[in-house]
């Protein structure tokens, strides 16, 4: 038998401290949960408005790419594509909500350098070549924000779980020691009473 639910004062005052604290800890991880969903519907909403942007960009992009297939050839479009450098400017820190960590995606916005002269190319290039960048930006925003909601949604799952552990288990489980130790307190003091009483009357009669 567990020492602790003993019908001890301790083991009372013992039990009602976890109770205490497991409604504290409930009350935490339920505030933590509320703040984690609206984090994430916001991040939700935002994700939406980025997936909208990209889309009307690329058919812009690929419209311009496709007149300037016609109007320099493929080739050459593929040439003048390969050359463009590698971009490395794309930087991951790390930012707390709530304990959770979740990617900051920090992109160095500055003009590329032209691969191609104007002399021989075309505007629908030039188009072409502004709207994939607009893209290459937008994409790396929303993979920021695909990654911190997926991130915020695990640890809204594992919050919620942490929760209902201590409402379905923890909390029953101290409410129902101190219950029981409070009546066997209760019921001991009453014996020790009449246990007072009996020997009291017998002292008088004698």
């Amino acid at each position: 038998m567990d020492p602790n639910t003993f019908p001890t004062k301790g083991n009372l005052i013992a039990a009602k401290n976890s109770l205490g604290l497991a409604y504290m800890g409930y009350g935490l991880m339920d505030k933590k949960r509320n703040i984690l969903i609206r984090e994430l519907m916001e991040l939700i909403d935002e994700a939406k408005g980025i997936q909208s942007e990209i889309d009307s960009t690329f058919r812009a992009a690929y419209a311009a790419l496709q007149k300037a297939n016609i109007e320099l050839g493929i080739n050459y479009v593929q040439e003048i594509g390969a050359s463009v450098p590698v971009d490395d400017r794309v930087k991951i820190k790390a930012r707390s909500i709530m304990g959770t960590e979740i990617p900051l995606v920090q992109h160095e916005s500055r003009p590329l350098a032209l691969t191609y002269g104007f002399y021989n190319t075309t505007e629908s290039l030039d188009e072409a070549r502004y709207h994939f960048e607009k893209v290459k930006e937008l994409t790396i925003k929303l993979s920021m924000v695909e990654n911190s909601a997926y991130r915020l949604a695990n640890s809204i799952k594992k919050t919620q779980k942490r929760a209902n552990a201590l409402k379905n288990i923890t909390i029953p489980h101290y409410e129902d020691l101190s219950k029981s130790i409070s009546n066997a307190l209760e019921e001991k003091e009453r014996e020790e009473f009449t246990r007072l009483k009996v020997i009291k009357r017998n002292k008088e009669k004698v």
